[in-house]
């Protein structure tokens, strides 16, 4: 089954290039190309996308309000589009549920590439990239409201919680399974076990909440 995408810029050209590139593989499909927010969400809502790619910076809606209602309305994955490296509008886009980032000046492969890990429900981040990111933003943002407490985690087990940590310092599933001496499949468990009971999309959400409550400390161990 083909995967499904919306791509939403309000450049045109940028978007029928996305459009173009992503239409001609035999294993995606792009249902709608739109050129702003609202209209981003409305696509999703109609056609029910796999992917949806929401360029940051657009009029009506922007991207990081757009993210966030389709990502509390639906399962449609979310890839950021942007033309600046970790500026600052990545964590909010990362909190709202993006699952990634891409520069508009991404190579062809590069973005069919991030189209199909993100439907398969991976992180386009790879973990340590993900951690020097976060490290970055928590460092310097103040402490929102919103922000999970503590006693969230009361819902994790002990090796749950030492999972969250390993992940938030950027270590692979094969990594955290060496470092906690059982096998991958067990670790696999245990990232699962803590994605549901907090209520994250993936890996990405999941060391966003790891610093948020204090389980990660920005320049804590590598």
């Amino acid at each position: 089954m083909a995967v499904r995408v919306v791509v939403a810029d309000d450049q045109e050209l940028v978007r029928a290039g996305f459009g173009m590139i992503l239409g001609a593989q035999p294993d995606i499909e792009v249902v709608a190309e739109v050129g702003d927010g609202a209209a981003a969400v409305a696509a999703v809502r109609e056609h029910r996308p796999d992917v949806v790619l929401l360029d940051i910076r657009m009029p009506v809606m922007d991207g990081i309000e757009a993210a966030g209602i389709v990502c509390a309305e639906s399962d449609c994955k979310v890839l950021m589009l942007t033309t600046f490296d970790l500026d600052d509008y990545v964590y909010d886009a990362l909190r709202a549920g993006a699952s990634g980032f891409l520069l508009k000046d991404v190579r062809r492969d590069d973005l069919v590439h991030a189209v199909r890990v993100v439907a398969a429900g991976d992180s386009l981040l790879a973990p340590a990239v993900t951690r020097k990111l976060i490290t970055e933003f928590v460092s310097r943002t103040a402490p929102r409201p919103a922000a999970p407490s503590a006693e969230r985690l009361a819902v994790l087990t002990a090796r749950e919680r030492e999972t969250l940590r390993l992940i938030a310092r950027g270590l692979s599933n094969a990594e955290i399974a060496e470092t906690m001496v059982v096998s991958e499949h067990t670790v696999k468990t245990h990232v699962s076990n803590v994605l549901t009971k907090l209520g994250l999309r993936d890996r990405v959400q999941a060391v966003i909440a790891a610093y948020e409550t204090g389980l990660a400390v920005p320049g804590g161990p590598a």
